[in-house]
């Protein structure tokens, strides 16, 4: 009987197309990976559907699987939730989840929100891309290029039910090698071998590498919490009636604001198009985040040009400046806390990203105004909360049993156990011990050493959830 490769009948209401992978027919050929190139034209390092391996068992009685996958077309997709342009569409006829180039900006935000890994960023073009099911072809009657191109049928085009398929799918969606289905409802239906190891894992399970460092994030992220910072810090001191020198403090911390922004569009694809961000402030924390900076910025002007020529009645614009830029700090923290990068995903997360303002920002001032020892010791107190939120963080990693999170504590104190020393080094000469010798200066260049290397290690450092690669190959730092 001839093995139907596509459906043959319309959707109905309720309905939508998946994949459908047959484990015990793979053979591992990767022809489907290079049908898939092929059809959408990609470079060879990126794959919209990949080949991964498991393997389990105990010597001599070993056994290895394969595990082809492009996209879930998940009923609660990651990548769209948090897109903030908008360029993700679930099709409603066909529940497809489909990208759209044109209005992508290269943000790269969908490829840490999807536990799959399936959105990958094409640097040449300077957008995402994923895999769309091969929709045109399959509007037209015609199997997915990976579909087609299988030696063995191991994948098919199948109708869901998609109210059925939200009982099922623990059942029938989860596979050894993959994150689990529950987070976003993948539609993928697994066919698994009879009698699979207990023991079976990914053929990569051991091989952890450093992700990408994501520098103009670590400036960004770094200096829009320095500003925010001297700003929270030259509201207070005016409170407190010490106005000295405060209008150059603030213009300073205008500046560094501005050089913060700018370098965070260098992060962007297409930074043409940075102000598309704006889109989706309901829904996307990016989109949030680029609104309260930008309402930020306009109000530290005003203020700063405010205290520069000495004006009256500024304490109220002074605390709305504070609270936009906290408020800012707290949106730019929640884009990473997402369950796809378990180490980002927690409480240390927003913790780290305020005390680095809570340090910078008094210092900072310190540097532009006469020494205050107000200020030092607010820089002093926030440094000491900030080394018991990283110890605490380290901590939680070494004793967690999620691989992933034990992981980072491993890249942490191998590959990276210089650089992770080092942070913590300058953040107790350039937090503590300078600002209570009454260093403003050197202790701000230090303690900015420290934070900015501690942000390359947050992003160096996370282990993302994602499928199994191959035993050779695994997957690029």
């Amino acid at each position: 009987m001839e093995t139907r490769l596509i459906p043959q009948q319309a959707l109905e209401p309720g309905e939508q197309y998946r994949f459908h992978f047959d484990m015990t027919k793979c053979i591992g050929c990767h022809c489907c990976e290079v049908a898939c190139n092929e059809q959408n034209n990609n470079p060879p390092d990126m794959n919209w559907r990949r080949v991964g391996e498991i393997e389990g068992g105990v010597y001599p009685f070993t056994q290895r699987f394969y595990l082809s996958m492009g996209c879930n077309h998940c009923l609660e997709p990651s990548c769209l939730e948090g897109c903030p342009v908008d360029a993700y569409t679930k099709d409603t006829l066909t529940g497809i989840v489909q990208h759209s180039a044109d209005a992508c900006i290269g943000c790269q935000y969908c490829t840490w929100n999807c536990q799959y890994g399936v959105p990958q960023y094409n640097p040449e073009r300077g957008v995402v891309g994923k895999c769309d099911m091969c929709y045109g072809r399959l509007s037209e009657g015609r199997e997915p290029a990976c579909v087609n191109a299988c030696p063995e049928q191991a994948i098919q085009i199948e109708v869901v039910d998609i109210a059925a398929w939200k009982t099922d799918f623990v059942q029938l969606g989860n596979a050894p090698g993959m994150p689990t289905a529950n987070h976003t409802v993948s539609t993928t239906r697994i066919t698994l071998p009879e009698n699979l190891p207990t023991e079976i894992q990914k053929a990569d399970y051991a091989r952890v590498r450093p992700e990408h460092s994501h520098m103009p994030l670590v400036i960004m992220t770094v200096l829009t919490q320095l500003s925010v910072g001297a700003f929270v810090s030259v509201w207070m001191m005016a409170l407190l009636g010490k106005t000295a020198l405060l209008g150059l403090g603030a213009a300073a911390a205008f500046g560094v604001a501005n050089l913060a922004l700018g370098a965070s569009t260098l992060h962007l694809g297409r930074p043409i198009h940075a102000y598309r961000a704006l889109k989706m402030w309901r829904r996307s924390w990016l989109s949030r985040e680029v609104l309260l900076f930008t309402l930020f910025a306009g109000a530290a002007s005003v203020y700063a040009g405010a205290l520069w020529f000495g004006l009256p009645g500024t304490a109220l614009l002074g605390g709305v400046t504070g609270l936009l830029g906290v408020a800012g700090i707290t949106a730019s923290a929640y884009i990473y806390l997402v369950p796809a990068r378990p180490s980002w995903n927690s409480k240390h997360t927003p913790g780290e990203f305020l005390l680095a303002g809570a340090i910078l920002g008094p210092l900072f001032l310190a540097a532009f105004t006469p020494y205050d020892k107000l200020l030092l010791m607010a820089a002093m107190a926030a440094a000491g909360a900030q080394l018991l939120n990283q110890g605490a963080k380290f901590l939680w990693l070494t004793r967690s049993d999620e691989f992933e999170l034990k992981a980072s504590s491993r890249l942490l104190s191998n590959d990276l156990e210089r650089h992770f020393i080092l942070r913590f080094a300058l953040l107790v000469l350039g937090g503590l011990i300078l600002p209570a010798l009454g260093y403003a200066v050197p202790g701000l260049l230090l303690a900015l050493a420290g934070e900015l290397l501690g942000r390359y290690l947050f992003f160096v450092s996370v282990v993302p959830k994602n499928m199994a690669a191959s035993f050779f190959s695994g997957r690029a730092a």
